[in-house]
């Protein structure tokens, strides 16, 4: 049979037309899909496994972190994505005792347009940057309103999507610590329960936050005196952590606090082991803030161990990086300001978000409550007869072991100083109800031990409560019947002679050591606070309860 030649070059010619055609599509598509990585970055599914190593970075290495994080911004357009990452790498800063870079960071947040335009999660997660941000500056009570506000939204605590659990999960956890600083140790409990019911598996975030939940729970536990609880949870924790070679900040974690526990129980040798443990997981690792308490609690144990050597090696370390951070924190507070009126136009909180005159009003008191950060300390000088201050003072020391509120030295003076004021001065003052306010969160505050801060001043204060410093310095003057410095200076000399009177251990130390764990700036500036307000000396008072205890 014949074959047509011109049919069989005519089949070829097609087959070779179809091939082209078909190989031309597939090069065209790959381009798209090319171009479509590049324009876009990556995929949901992608870039959530590239944030989960970013956030796993935070607890390995602050600097790893932020370089890894960093590139991964450098091809990544989505607003989403980037806000996320740049959430990460200003907690990496932060780690680092670094709050200024921390604050900017958080602040380079591309211009996204209204915050009606953003989606939920964008504006629930920026709320949370800022509760962050104020958590980190020790502005608790300005963290705690931002998060009280978005855990009432009902969507928010129903919403299925992983990205607002996981984030939820970290409202509960921060409200806690606010909470716990605030020695509120029941409500940060149990917001920590709250925060592992939103936590979910499979990724190392919500590991690494159950984690650290446990970690907290033992440390409130600790502090409600359950210490058997806590150790049981923090041994837990250990066992699971050294299974983990990545996990060296949640190891050291776990260490600094089973040395609390350790400490509580004065085997100061087993406190001492459990910390040099975690100094050695991260000492070269830049977590400023987590060293400075290692390097605290070791100086703490090896005095009681009576090992002066190693306590002023390391109290040496915690007052050079104690110094760095505190430094860090104020300028981090100035930045933040700045921040906030630059941004007045904004609504820092999601339930206000359409009143913008609020906005306005929040900033600027805000500006006002924090805008003075000079420390100052001045000391009382004025004396009174030893036997009257010595027999007021065991009086005061006695109401206030009871728990009743001890009232100002003369309150007939008082009395008689008020009935003097004119008509027209007593209207400029504060209302009666500002006033209650003002003292109730006095009464709670006095309950902490905070005011043993070196760096606590009225303007610290003030902005921790949201209150005007003008009204808080009025307040005190009026009620305790001294200025501020007077207030706290007795505070303090009055937790140490309870400690004293009540902890045979503290018997034993310097005065030294009682001047700087009481927040004073010296040793002859504690004596002298000391014989002001005890009527004794620091030394002749530690000789009245020694001889009361022999007895």
């Amino acid at each position: 049979m014949k074959t047509n030649h011109k049919d069989t070059k005519g089949k070829i010619n097609k087959n070779i037309f179809f091939h082209k055609w078909r190989l031309k599509k597939i090069i065209q598509l790959l381009i798209i899909l090319l171009c479509s990585v590049f324009i876009n970055g990556q995929s949901g599914p992608d870039f959530s496994i590239l944030s989960d190593k970013a956030f796993q970075k935070l607890y390995q290495n602050p600097d790893d972190c932020i370089s890894y994080s960093q590139s991964l911004l450098i091809s990544d357009q989505n607003i989403e994505h980037r806000i996320v990452l740049q959430n990460i790498i200003s907690q990496a800063y932060a780690m680092k005792g670094d709050y200024v870079q921390s604050v900017n960071t958080y602040s380079q947040k591309e211009d996204s347009g209204e915050r009606e335009n953003l989606s939920y999660f964008l504006q629930v997660f920026g709320d949370y940057n800022l509760a962050d941000q104020y958590q980190n500056l020790d502005l608790y009570n300005q963290s705690t309103r931002i998060i009280s506000h978005l855990l009432a939204d009902s969507r928010l605590l129903k919403s299925d999507d992983a990205k607002l659990k996981i984030t939820t999960a970290k409202l509960y956890q921060l409200q806690a610590l606010n909470f716990g600083l605030n020695r509120n140790y029941p409500a940060a409990l149990e917001n920590l329960g709250k925060s592992d019911q939103y936590l979910g598996s499979g990724n190392q975030e919500n590991l690494i936050l159950g984690i650290e939940n446990k970690i907290f729970k033992a440390l409130y536990l600790m502090r409600s005196n359950h210490l058997e609880e806590a150790r049981s949870l923090l041994e837990s924790a250990l066992l699971f952590t050294e299974s983990k070679t990545d996990y060296a900040y949640l190891q050291a974690m776990v260490h600094e606090s089973l040395s609390r526990y350790y400490f509580f129980k004065q085997e100061y040798t087993t406190a001492v082991t459990h910390l040099e443990k975690a100094l050695t997981k991260v000492q070269n690792l830049p977590y400023s803030d987590l060293k400075s308490k290692i390097y605290e609690s070791l100086s703490k144990n090896y005095f009681a161990l009576h090992n002066d050597k190693k306590y002023h090696e390391y109290n040496k370390y915690y007052t050079e990086i104690q110094a760095i951070l505190d430094s860090n924190t104020r300028e981090g507070i100035r930045y933040i300001i700045k921040l906030v009126e630059a941004n007045q136009t904004k609504n820092l909180e999601f339930q206000e978000q359409n009143e913008s005159k609020k906005i306005k009003v929040l900033a600027s008191i805000f500006s006002l409550l924090i805008i003075i950060l000079i420390v100052y300390f001045l000391f009382l000088t004025n004396k009174n007869k030893e036997v009257k201050k010595q027999s007021e003072f065991f009086e005061k020391q006695k109401k206030w072991e009871e728990g009743i509120q001890i009232q100002p030295a003369n309150p007939a003076e008082e009395t008689v100083f008020s009935a003097e004021k004119s008509p027209e001065k007593d209207a400029n003052k504060i209302s009666k109800e500002k006033e209650d306010e003002i003292l109730l969160k006095l009464a709670e505050w006095e309950k902490s031990d905070r005011y043993l801060n070196k760096s606590m001043s009225i303007s610290m204060l003030s902005a921790q409560m949201g209150i005007n410093t003008k009204y808080l310095s009025e307040v005190i003057n009026n009620s305790k019947g001294k200025n501020f410095n007077g207030y706290i200076n007795e505070l303090r000399i009055n937790h140490i002679a309870h400690l004293l009177k009540t902890d045979p251990v503290y018997l034993n130390y310097k005065v030294s050591y009682l001047a700087e764990y009481g927040g004073f700036s010296s040793h002859s500036a504690f004596t002298t606070v000391f014989k002001s307000v005890t009527g004794m000396s620091p030394n002749t008072y530690i000789q009245e309860i020694s001889k009361s205890n022999t007895l």
